[in-house]
């Protein structure tokens, strides 16, 4: 009886052996970019000329790859949504062009050699076809460009206009870029004050911007973002309404790239919002 019990599986049962643990899963330890970004209409204009466009990469293999990403800027004017049909276009003309003539080929040769031009010089032919393409496509419109190639802690930046890049550290904000607006170069030449500057009429007023006719001056930057410090690009709508203390501040407690970013905005906000408002941060990996 016991033996047609246990053929009907009624019989003494037992436990059977514990399976084995899953092996662990393999972790990639390949070093990554933070970032974080908000763009913003803020509280007075009727429609957003800004435009922000990020693109990072991330190679998962044995060898170690420094991270790579591409940030763009652009803080258009013109009008009749002229504006911000300029800085789209601009921004993707950038990032187009680096792509392909750094980020291409270097998957290929895994490293960037001697017979490819200079990271400054691919950001600045960047620029340059963006400026092309907007005095062309879209008449009278214009933007800003402030644009970083980050290759682990070393950011290359090319920039026109009056947005800005910042380096922010425990020590404060440092400012990289020039704007190139007729009130800051008045205070160069000692004819005025920043503070007069702050509240000028014309200080919005730029003598250089992509979308203007011939031979584009562009200016190129070369920094290394210190081991836990943030890469910031900003149009005027946050640097304009916001001091450097207060971002500095608000970069610095938030939790996360992307919290500090909607800070960022919010506070630019509540200070009256009378622009549009980006902010890009960007934190490479520990060193």
């Amino acid at each position: 009886m016991q033996f047609i019990r246990n053929l009907l599986g009624k019989g003494k049962t037992s436990t059977p052996p514990a399976s084995p643990p899953p092996p662990p899963v393999a972790v990639s330890t390949q070093p990554r970019l933070e970032v974080g970004w908000v763009t913003d209409v803020g509280e007075v204009r009727r429609h957003n000329e800004d435009t922000a466009l990020i693109v990072t990469a991330a190679y998962g293999s044995d060898a170690v790859e420094p991270a790579f990403g591409i940030f763009v800027m652009a803080d258009g004017m013109g009008g009749q949504k002229g504006g911000e049909v300029a800085s789209s276009l601009a921004a993707r003309i950038v990032a187009h062009h680096v792509i392909r003539q750094f980020y291409l080929l270097t998957l290929i040769s895994r490293e960037h050699d001697a017979n490819q031009p200079p990271l400054n010089e691919v950001l600045v032919d960047a620029v340059q076809a963006a400026n092309s393409a907007v005095a062309d496509q879209v008449p009278g419109g214009g933007t800003t460009m402030t644009c970083a190639l980050v290759l682990g802690p070393r950011a290359y930046i090319a920039h026109v206009g009056d947005s800005r890049a910042y380096v922010v550290t425990v020590e404060g904000l440092d400012q990289i870029t020039h704007d190139h607006s007729l009130v800051d170069r008045l205070v160069e030449l000692g004819q005025l004050t920043r503070d007069e500057a702050a509240v000028h009429p014309h200080k919005n007023v730029l003598y250089r911007a992509v979308g203007q006719s011939g031979v584009l001056e562009v200016d190129t930057y070369v920094r290394t973002i210190p081991s836990g410090g943030q890469l910031l690009l900003c149009s005027d709508g946050l640097w304009g309404m916001v001091s450097e203390a207060e971002i500095a501040n608000i970069v610095l407690t938030s939790s996360s790239l992307q919290a500090a970013c909607e800070s960022l905005v919010a506070a630019a906000n509540q200070a009256g919002g009378c622009d549009n408002i980006t902010a890009i941060l960007v934190e490479p990996p520990l060193s």
